[in-house]
């Protein structure tokens, strides 16, 4: 018997509005970073790469900007904030690959004319997110 083991998560939310602010590093190598940014109506993913989608990175990639995409459709927005969030399971890849699919990510999005807003990557970050009441406001996947 064959069981289908789901790896890459994504939380999505529509937010009327998001806004981070860098608070402390969270990887040591990551370069020095001081930012604040705000956007409204936007798709909000929280995503966590983990070690088993190393082998299957190209289908990660494709199944991720994918499902950014059609909840964008759902809320008519071109507005996207990626975060990493390793806090959606145990396993995870290393920040070296979790990074590589990040900007894979973000470059597939803007070639389609997306606006790709990224939380700095390695740092742990305020945030304020206005979410909307729809129940499609708030989605989770794995796959």
């Amino acid at each position: 018997m064959t069981y289908w083991n789901p790896t890459m998560k994504l939380l999505l939310f529509y937010a009327h509005s998001f806004s981070y602010e860098t608070a402390a590093k969270s990887l040591a190598a990551v370069p020095d970073v001081l930012k604040k940014e705000e956007i409204s109506d936007a798709v909000v993913v929280f995503f966590h790469v983990e070690a088993e989608d190393v082998e299957k990175k190209n289908k990660v990639v494709q199944k991720f900007a994918k499902n950014v995409k059609w909840l964008c459709g759902k809320f008519s927005t071109k507005n996207v904030v990626l975060h990493s969030f390793n806090h959606l399971s145990g396993s995870k890849a290393d920040p070296d690959f979790s990074q590589k699919v990040l900007v894979e990510v973000k470059e597939r999005l803007e070639r389609t004319n997306f606006l790709v807003m990224l939380t700095p990557f390695g740092y742990f970050n305020e945030f304020k997110i206005h979410v909307a009441g729809d129940s499609l406001a708030k989605v989770f996947k794995e796959f």
